[in-house]
């Protein structure tokens, strides 16, 4: 592709790294990306893909905005409040950036569309933006049977972590928590707050991990879990193997198709 005079003005500190240079931007362009939830994670991380130029970002979320995401949703405003999230994303996407393609799926994400959804234009990566654990089960089972990458992260209180999947070269989600926790045993962000710019931390995390994928560059958290305590300001990154006991990754996978668990009280992408 020919470069305009504005895309060379508007991407020259990526053009200038060796590690990216024009092909490197080129490659951005030519990416699709899933984010699945607008909210604490799938904010932050949509508007620096958005702002480096990914060329197509979808994002899936069923929720309307309410006043007490804005804490830390900082992708939508105050006169989002009652606006579908997807609609709103969409909004501050195409005003920061109308290079890029933003696809909507305004619907809960389950285990009967989200084969669809990642097949529908091929994504390249998937972004795990959701608050529950029903929800991130589904997702890491539908990447790893259809053979997709993504970036997993989870935030509450002062707390955050994430790890990445990378299909045939680690382990996944399901190595290192094999179910999803009772009904109720972990409190969810509505129940147990998050400070908002945990939000931000990790879900900027999770789009330098993608733009790393998306570029081919080595350093990914593939087989690594990176934990955040804010209030110790302390990162601490953990190695895990691959389960040859894994219901879904293992050698002998009980699980060859998607399961929909119990969803919590709250809805899937509030965080």
């Amino acid at each position: 592709m020919i470069f305009t005079d504005a895309q060379i003005e508007r991407y020259s500190r990526h053009i200038i790294l060796k590690e990216l240079g024009v092909k490197g931007q080129q490659k951005l362009l030519e990416s699709k990306v899933l984010i699945i939830g607008a909210g604490g994670l799938g904010s932050p991380a949509a508007m620096y893909l958005a702002a480096a130029g990914v060329g197509t970002i979808g994002i899936a979320d069923a929720d309307t905005v309410d006043l007490s995401n804005l804490q830390r949703q900082i992708i939508h405003a105050t006169a989002d409040v009652g606006k579908a999230k997807t609609l709103s994303a969409k909004e501050t996407i195409n005003a920061m950036n109308g290079d890029i393609n933003v696809v909507t799926y305004k619907e809960i994400v389950n285990s009967s569309n989200i084969s669809d959804i990642i097949n529908d234009k091929d994504y390249d990566f998937i972004i795990d933006g959701t608050d529950n654990f029903p929800a991130k089960f589904l997702i890491n089972d539908a990447c790893v049977l259809l053979k997709k990458p993504f970036s997993h992260a989870g935030i509450v209180r002062f707390a955050g972590q994430l790890m990445t999947y990378i299909p045939g070269r680690g382990p996944c989600f399901r190595c290192v928590f094999r179910e999803p926790p009772p009904a109720g045993a972990v409190p969810t962000c509505r129940e147990a707050g998050v400070l908002g710019v945990m939000g931000g931390v990790i879900g900027c995390l999770q789009a330098t991990e993608t733009l790393k994928f998306l570029l081919g560059m080595d350093g990914l958290l593939n087989g690594w879990i990176l934990t955040y305590n804010a209030l110790t300001m302390e990162f601490r990154k953990t190695a895990f193997s691959k389960n040859k006991s894994c219901m879904v990754c293992g050698e002998n996978p009980s699980i060859t198709s998607l399961i929909d668990y119990e969803k919590p009280e709250c809805d899937m992408c509030k965080k």
